[in-house]
């Protein structure tokens, strides 16, 4: 009888440790604001605060790279009428990367574009132009190539500014994915407003679906839904901060050389890339140079995809963007 008992209990205990073994996390989520958006971050995990803890990173983040709060890197670095500033090595990796972008499209994504871009009001839902002489001289005041990095200080030449709005929200995203993954979260999907980033894949092994937001539909309606394999998903569109005024909409993706809105084609770019931080920059930076340029530079870029879609919906795809569509 002992001996029944015994093997009665070792089968239970296996039982349960078999059971234990199959079971998955389950999935939860967690919401927040930062960086002018709502950030939502879903993950398999047992224990939801670390989700509140990646939310903390967030606001942490915020903090240090905010044009608006004081005190924050890019805050000082823009009041510090020419002086150096110090900084951590967290702005100095996402202003180098600014400038690999900028030399690579010529100048049409700029970190500089704050003194014409302070000079807009796309979120009030007012309908006021800026005075063009200032924009022209604001607009004479940018440039990329002036920011002047030396060991951990920055250097602007006063009357410039910087914004790391273009950029940064894509490196908070990539920082955000590796925090949680090295605390051994293997399976999530975290949405940044444009910005979406995987851990991993589902559960059961299939891709994230991503929708691409319709260019004349209400917010949430797709147009096109695209696959995410555990790297990142960003979209750049008119749609998102903009306002019509005379039969002309304004909208919020700044020509650096002018400080007005690029008028062209396009109504967004999405980028396909392992880099948020990448993703976030070539999106406007494809987008300002419209669809024929915008391609050549994706293309000659190594493991990043594009697609298109033009004010009539028209949509142009890279050459290996196709395997992260789904449909049209």
């Amino acid at each position: 009888m002992k001996i029944m008992r015994g093997l009665a209990l070792v089968t239970a205990l296996l039982l349960t440790l078999a059971g234990c073994a199959s079971a998955e996390p389950k999935k939860q989520s967690a919401v927040g604001f930062y960086l002018d958006t709502v950030i939502t971050l879903t993950a398999y995990v047992e224990d939801a605060s670390l989700l509140n803890d990646a939310l903390e990173e967030c606001g942490r983040y915020e903090k240090l790279l905010s044009r608006t709060v004081e005190g924050s890197d890019v805050w000082r670095i823009n009041h510090a009428e020419g002086r150096p500033v110090q900084v951590s090595g967290e702005t100095l990796e996402i202003i180098e990367a600014a400038r690999q972008v900028s030399e690579l499209s010529g100048g049409a994504f700029d970190i500089s574009i704050a003194p014409a871009s302070t000079l807009w009001d796309f979120t009030s839902g007012a309908t006021v132009l800026p005075d063009a002489e200032a924009l022209a001289r604001a607009a004479g005041r940018v440039d990329y190539s002036r920011v002047a990095v030396e060991g951990d200080t920055v250097t602007l030449p006063t009357g410039m500014m910087i914004d790391l709005g273009g950029i940064a929200k894509g490196y908070i995203a990539d920082r955000v994915k590796a925090y949680l993954a090295d605390r051994g979260v293997e399976s999530a999907i975290l949405s940044f407003g444009g910005n979406i980033v995987a851990i991993g894949e589902k559960p059961d092994g299939s891709a994230w679906k991503v929708g691409i937001q319709d260019i004349d539909r209400p917010t949430g309606e797709y147009m096109l839904v695209a696959q995410n394999f555990g790297g990142s998903t960003v979209t750049s569109g008119i749609y998102e901060r903009g306002f019509e005024l005379d039969g002309v909409y304004y909208h919020h993706i700044l020509d650096p050389k002018t400080g007005w809105p690029v008028q062209n084609e396009l109504a967004s770019v999405t980028i396909f890339s392992d880099s948020s931080l990448w993703g976030d920059a070539l999106a406007t930076a494809a987008f300002a140079l419209g669809t024929d340029r915008g391609v050549e530079l994706i293309e000659g870029l190594p493991g990043i995809e594009a697609a298109f879609i033009a004010r009539d919906r028209s949509v142009t795809y890279t050459s290996g963007a196709a395997e992260y569509m789904l449909s049209e």
